[in-house]
């Protein structure tokens, strides 16, 4: 799959600007604060429907404007697809083929992003947080199912949490706790066992890669730590089963904590090299190795899945990787996946693939293809 074309209306600092992009290699150049970031993030929105930089979406619409629109058209390999996302002070809006999709579960999947930026280096040392929006991110490109699961555990979560404060002050139970876990515990179990698969398969891709980077040094392995005690094997009943028994157990502590102390939004993901934590033990360059490893493991899995490889976005992360880690990134990347690059320079970066990109300078909002 590839974009061919970028429309931008009253997004960020981009009041109208078209862009038709290559089958290949594209290299965003600029300095910084000229737009280059707000290229890859609208490509990332169109995808996904939501920013990788901010939750506040009236943070992408232009200065004054009453709306933000991201336009795209796409190839896939069943034919080619138009999308569009408006983002407005009232909400959003996303199109299928000028189609409006009631769901956003409907329309994320139609355009796979991986994203690697400085950032995702904190997808092995930064917070719980950081790893589970990973995890839930990808899972939900490649299975919309999971998506609604995840949004309707949340939605219960809140209401849950809510009625824990009031008992908290109260100090009485009128029976709606006991309903509200047991549907919590209902999307909860399809959550944990869908990550638990979703993890399984990244490992498997990501294991021989991380191998190949560390030239058979050091041997990968991730580990999904629920908030429960449950394995991989366990079947969905048994999740539930242990699920209820743990909020029996919680009841009134979460009540004097007004809070719901276990569920999928207090999962983690560990990362080991060598059975080491790689987190807590591993040196920079191991945390960098596995990070890379994981990114272009996603490569690999969504294209097991979809048959397709999803669009690859570099943002700003070539110059956080040493020689050896970049030419091993782009000589995957060669010849089969659609790769956007910003930088504000390729001086020192001498490698095929770059010399036969195609080349966009970006300045003040304003963005060229270079002749």
């Amino acid at each position: 799959m590839h974009i061919n074309e970028l429309t931008l209306t009253n997004y960020r600092n981009y009041q109208k600007e078209q862009i038709n992009f290559e089958n290949n290699v594209n290299v965003i150049l600029g300095e910084n604060a000229q737009g280059k970031t707000n290229i890859m993030e609208s490509i990332y929105v169109l995808g996904l429907a939501k920013s990788h930089r901010t939750s506040r979406d009236k943070e992408l619409i232009y200065w004054d404007s009453e709306y933000a629109k991201i336009e795209g058209r796409i190839v896939k390999r069943t034919g080619p697809l138009s999308l569009e996302v408006i983002i407005s002070n009232k909400g959003k809006k996303v199109k299928l083929n000028s189609l409006e999709q009631r769901k956003l579960s409907e329309y994320i999947g139609s355009l796979n992003i991986v994203m690697f930026a400085p950032e995702d280096l904190n997808l092995v040392k930064g917070s719980p947080q950081v790893r589970r929006r990973f995890i839930d991110m990808e899972i939900g490109q490649i299975n919309p199912v999971y998506l609604y699961n995840l949004g309707l555990y949340l939605k219960i979560l809140q209401q849950r949490n809510h009625l824990l404060k009031e008992l908290q002050r109260k100090k009485s139970d009128n029976g709606l706790l006991d309903i509200l876990t047991e549907q919590l515990i209902q999307s909860a179990s399809k959550v944990v066992k869908k990550r638990f698969e979703f993890l399984g398969m990244l490992e498997k891709w990501a294991k021989p890669i991380h191998q190949d980077i560390s030239r058979n040094l050091e041997n990968l392995v991730i580990q999904y730590k629920p908030s429960i005690k449950v394995s991989e094997t366990a079947e969905l009943s048994k999740i539930e089963e242990v699920l209820e028994e743990q909020f029996a157990k919680v009841k009134d502590k979460e009540i004097e904590r007004g809070i719901s102390l276990i569920g999928p939004h207090r999962d983690d993901i560990a990362f080991f090299v060598n059975d080491r934590d790689v987190q807590t033990y591993g040196s920079q360059g191991q945390q960098r190795t596995t990070a890379l490893s994981v990114k272009m493991a996603e490569l690999e899995l969504i294209y097991e899945k979809i048959d397709e490889y999803p669009i690859l976005l570099l943002d700003d992360v070539l110059s956080e990787l040493d020689d050896y880690r970049q030419s091993h990134l782009l000589n995957t990347i060669q010849g089969k996946v659609q790769t956007f690059v910003t930088t504000t320079s390729v001086d020192g970066i001498d490698h095929q693939t770059l010399k036969e990109a195609s080349t966009y300078i970006v300045q003040k909002g304003n963005i060229e293809k270079m002749k």
